[in-house]
């Protein structure tokens, strides 16, 4: 969540915020917290009279008094009901703010985002090229009829040979963040209203989560809303920072009206397997870890030897909670078009104030909000789909890198 000091303090930083979002109504998210000010305050000041009315009554207690607590006690109820109305009103609005971008964040949507660096070139093809759908019909790799019969469209069955190739590159990115420091873990798949508030999905992406209403519950977007909630309502020592997660799980998101014709198979689904990546770190340290996260993800791209590129993303292309995000872009021939499978994100201390996540540099000092940090290492099915088509062969077989081999069931 947003500081709302930091914005009646900084216009450089209100200036940041609406190149990120033009649409959004600062001038009435600060109304509401001036409001919200006057109305606690004068709540505070009716509560303290009725105490004191309270205290007189011990030593005398008279008519005048009585009408006078129960004039104060009347008008109290009505700004305690107009005080909760404003501050609903307020936590509504900024919620649904955005953070604010780095300075060096470039200004802008897509077309500004900047190319930082590549690695490898575009495979070249002596024959022509299959679509992964094609290749994945002839080796028995994924089914999306199957997954339509047992949930709907856009569900995925992974099958014989693709199923395989699914568990060993999620044991093989496993094995890698682990030697980058992230530890492993395992999180639920199902998470409740305030994990995905704290996460910052909630309330502004709600219709894309799929929700298990009879339980109050909601399937995971990705596995960063569980890690993120990780230490939710905890104060950490500088000692046990930073702290840095991997966990590989199911993804699951509605994703409405998002569906194009250039996004056919794996491209774009309902239920997908992810490597996450999330660390919890000292504001200054957040730069060094975004770059061991970027690092840690090229790692596996360049093991495979996946051609890819890695750029810095403007701001209004920038996540919700992100104040700095660089896309790991990779080339899928297919589609003679770069696709993000990796999404690197500077969060701040955006989620750490919804999640009162803080830390203390040394006993009996004040607490601070810690910087979150997440990225995906990596998105199996965009991953799955490059070496299907950059490891096609003319007989439309797949000849995976042998770097999989000792992870292969």
């Amino acid at each position: 969540m947003i500081d709302i000091s930091r914005l009646r303090q900084d216009p450089q930083a209100v200036s940041a915020l609406l190149k990120k979002d033009p649409s959004f109504s600062i001038q009435h998210l600060l109304s509401l917290d001036t409001k919200v000010k006057e109305l606690t305050a004068l709540v505070e000041q009716l509560r303290s009279q009725k105490n004191e009315l309270a205290q007189q009554a011990k030593s005398g207690f008279t008519e005048s008094i009585r009408q006078e607590s129960l004039k104060i006690g009347k008008e109290l109820e009505v700004q305690e009901a107009a005080q909760e109305l404003a501050h609903q009103e307020f936590m509504q609005l900024a919620l649904t703010c955005p953070n604010i971008p780095f300075d060096d964040v470039p200004v802008g949507n897509k077309e500004e985002n900047v190319v930082v660096r590549e690695f490898g070139t575009k495979p070249t093809f002596s024959f022509p090229i299959k679509h992964h759908q094609e290749l994945a019909a002839q080796n028995k790799w994924f089914s999306f009829e199957m997954g339509a019969n047992v949930a709907r469209s856009h569900f995925v069955w992974y099958d014989q040979a693709g199923a395989r190739v699914v568990y060993a590159l999620a044991f093989f990115m496993l094995k890698n963040n682990k030697k980058h420091g992230f530890e492993i873990t395992l999180p639920p798949a199902l998470c409740n209203e305030q994990t995905l508030t704290v996460a910052s999905n909630f309330p502004k992406f709600r219709e894309e989560v799929f929700t298990v209403a009879a339980d109050g519950l909601y399937a995971i977007p990705t596995a960063e809303v569980s890690l993120v909630n990780k230490y939710r309502d905890t104060i950490l020592t500088a000692e046990q920072l930073p702290a840095r997660l991997t966990a590989w799980t199911s993804c699951f998101r509605r994703e409405v009206g998002n569906y194009g014709k250039m996004e056919r198979g794996l491209i774009r689904i309902h239920q997908f397997e992810k490597v996450e990546l999330v660390t919890f770190c000292e504001p200054e340290d957040s730069a060094k870890e975004q770059d061991r996260m970027i690092a840690c993800a090229e790692d596996i791209l360049q093991q495979l030897g996946l051609h890819y590129r890695v750029s810095l993303l403007a701001g209004q292309d920038c996540s919700f909670a992100s104040a700095k995000t660089y896309d790991i872009e990779i080339w899928l021939p297919g589609q003679e078009k770069y696709y993000e499978v990796s999404s690197a994100s500077n969060c701040s201390d955006f989620q750490a104030r919804r999640g009162k996540i803080r830390y203390r540099k040394q006993a009996g000092q004040k607490t601070e909000l810690v910087h979150t940090l997440n990225a995906s290492s990596l998105a199996l099915p965009r991953l799955m789909v490059a070496l299907m088509e950059n490891y096609q062969q003319p007989d439309g077989t797949i000849v995976l890198p042998k770097v999989l081999e000792p992870y292969l069931l």
